[in-house]
């Protein structure tokens, strides 16, 4: 007679735990000729007779919990930084460690992800390979200006930006217009402040900036008929005035993207009863910036670059 083999595991035990219990074997003889051993037939018989045939369905063994997961407060307070300050991976790692708590910034994507708080980015495709020059503060500030959003007073005002390309440190002013002499005031304000000599800066082809994009100031033979008043000043200085190309605001990132910080941390979340409440909360939110720490400056601050290269 043929003896079919057991199909599942359920059935295997079945096979050996049914005639033990109904009394046709004793468990001492079964384990002499069973290929399992003694403490898994009598585990596997007081689950059938406890549980039935369900009993001896597998279940694994692994642990229900880890040992190592991340403690809830910890996970809660990450999701609370994220949701205050909309801060990276990397930069809510830093704040834990300021209070103590020691984490992956990596186990801090993987929450923020399982909690559905992670930003879904098209994946770019990198055409070429670049090497970043390594700078010095000085070496190279941006310069540009931004609209402030609405209107305060019934009037509409521009934000000067101006970020040093090495330290990410950052001078920020706002005017009730844009306009060279407000460009070059503002560089001034700049040279005053900043701890470092200005070596180079680059701004947009604005006409606040220069005349080289404006074609009623070019002669047939495409040279300037006069220089612009900032272009000027940069050379008086000792002042390399970059432009980027026409259309490729890209080539303005660092300033750029401060800018989009700016929106989304600053102008967003205040409202301004005036001009001067404008102003006092742009010098403490300049100031907040320039000591905030940046991924690009592997955790440091713009403050603590300049103090280190001082």
């Amino acid at each position: 007679m043929a003896i079919s083999m057991a199909k599942t595991i359920k059935e295997e035990r079945l096979r050996w735990v049914v005639p033990i219990d109904q009394g046709n074997i004793r468990l001492v003889d079964a384990i002499k000729v069973c290929p399992h051993s003694k403490r898994s037939l009598e585990r596997w018989l007081a689950a059938y007779r406890k549980f039935g045939e369900i009993g001896l369905e597998p279940k694994s063994t692994a642990p229900k919990s880890n040992p190592n997961e991340t403690p809830i407060r910890v996970k809660e307070r990450i999701k609370e930084i994220r949701e205050k300050k909309k801060e990276c991976a990397l930069k809510i790692k830093w704040d834990l460690e300021d209070e103590g708590i020691m984490i992956h910034e990596r186990t801090v994507g993987k929450i923020l992800k399982r909690k559905n708080l992670v930003r879904k980015y098209r994946t770019a495709r990198l055409k070429c390979k670049y090497i970043k020059a390594e700078r010095q503060p000085g070496d190279l500030m941006e310069i540009d200006v931004k609209y402030v959003p609405g209107t305060i007073d019934g009037k509409k005002h521009y934000q000067y930006t101006a970020i040093d390309c090495a330290s990410k440190w950052r001078r920020l002013a706002v005017f009730d217009e844009q306009s060279s002499f407000c460009s070059i005031e503002f560089l001034k304000e700049v040279i005053r402040i900043f701890p470092h000599k200005i070596k180079a800066v680059k701004t947009d082809n604005h006409s606040i900036f220069t005349n080289w994009a404006v074609g009623a100031n070019k002669r047939s033979d495409r040279t300037i008929k006069q220089l612009h008043g900032l272009d000027i000043f940069c050379s008086e200085n000792g002042i390399v005035h970059y432009l980027i190309d026409p259309g490729k605001p890209a080539q303005n990132g660092t300033v750029e993207r401060s800018h989009r910080t700016d929106q989304e941390k600053f102008y967003d979340e205040n409202e301004f009863k005036s001009f001067s409440d404008l102003k006092r909360k742009l010098v403490c939110w300049n100031m907040k910036y320039n000591d905030t720490k940046h991924c690009g400056l592997k955790g440091k601050t713009p403050n603590q670059i300049l103090a280190e290269n001082h």
